[in-house]
């Protein structure tokens, strides 16, 4: 039997790891990006580059989105009429992040055409999807998510959260912990700082107790270093944020520390860093207090991320 035929759309920081692993895997690959050139570093691994989305999905048993987001899913898959090639039968998997109703909406439109649907947005970062240890949360029929076991393997550890909008809502709920903790930590690092302590003390005193996290781990290291280098960009946490917050309202709640920090990311990426890691939130958090973490007490030195890039 013929190894599956996967349509990968999106070759970014997460999509390129992610398609390499199931090319190391044997599936046959096609791969779509943007800009082509990211899609052409997969050929010496086996992948075939297309033109067009389109182009990529004809014949494919599963087509995989790793876009940036839900309006991006929406231009490729409506607007550049590949949808019209997905073969009935075929399986769907978003593994972006998109409104849990557009996640919904798109997984009855799939099955009007025969085509099955999964939202499966991941967690992990661009380390995770190196090291193959993704969190993929999918929603969606049981069927479907059985199909697409083979598929997540190589990625990770699959979860069935729910029906269709389910991986989108547990999405939701990751990015809320993550942005929250993110401002969280940033601000024990300067206040503890800033009251004559030692950071890199404190954060490895901390991993040790009640407060241990990988972000405190993680990202409180990249903190410490001025490493905002991007995992995932402050923009693309300030988009998900402001998913969470939209979701949070068709539902009739109030979500005070989400709000919060979305407006703080918000001036983050007002104020030029919006291509940062989501850890630089601490750049914000500095530029309020007209201090910097690691320049000892009532500092008032260039607030600027020391290893940004501008990501193209």
């Amino acid at each position: 039997m013929a190894p599956l035929k996967i349509a990968f759309l999106g070759i970014g920081l997460m999509g390129r790891p992610m398609a390499l692993h199931l090319l190391n895997a044997g599936f046959r690959l096609t791969a779509w990006n943007r800009t082509r050139s990211k899609a052409e570093v997969l050929i010496d691994a086996g992948a075939t580059v297309t033109d067009s989305p389109a182009e990529a999905v004809q014949g494919s048993d599963v087509v995989i989105c790793m876009l940036e987001n839900g309006p991006v899913v929406e231009q490729v898959l409506f607007e550049q009429a590949a949808v019209a090639q997905i073969p009935a039968g075929a399986l769907l998997i978003d593994m972006g992040s998109s409104p849990p109703e557009m996640a919904k909406r798109h997984a009855t439109l799939f099955a009007e055409r025969g085509i099955g649907y999964l939202d499966a947005p991941v967690s992990g970062g661009t380390v995770g999807a190196e090291q193959a240890n993704l969190s993929i949360m999918a929603g969606g029929s049981e069927a479907d998510f059985r199909r697409a076991e083979a598929i997540f393997a190589p990625l990770g550890r699959p979860f069935h959260i729910g029906p269709a909008g389910s991986g989108q809502l547990a999405k939701c709920a990751n990015q809320a912990v993550v942005g929250i903790t993110i401002g969280a930590v940033a601000e024990a690092l300067l206040l503890a700082a800033e009251g004559g302590a030692n950071p890199e003390a404190v954060r490895e005193a901390l991993l040790g107790g009640f407060a241990g996290s990988r972000i405190l781990e993680l990202h409180g290291q990249r903190m410490l270093e001025r490493d905002f280098q991007p995992g995932a960009t402050a923009r693309v946490q300030l988009k998900d944020l402001r998913t969470i917050l939209d979701t949070a309202r068709e539902q009739h709640l109030t979500l005070p520390l989400t709000q919060r920090v979305h407006d703080e990311y918000l001036a983050l990426v007002n104020g030029g860093n919006e291509n940062c890691d989501h850890s630089g939130l601490l750049l914000q958090l500095e530029a309020l207090n007209r201090c910097q973490l690691g320049e000892g007490p009532t500092q008032a030195p260039p607030l600027v991320a020391t290893k940004v890039q501008e990501a193209h």
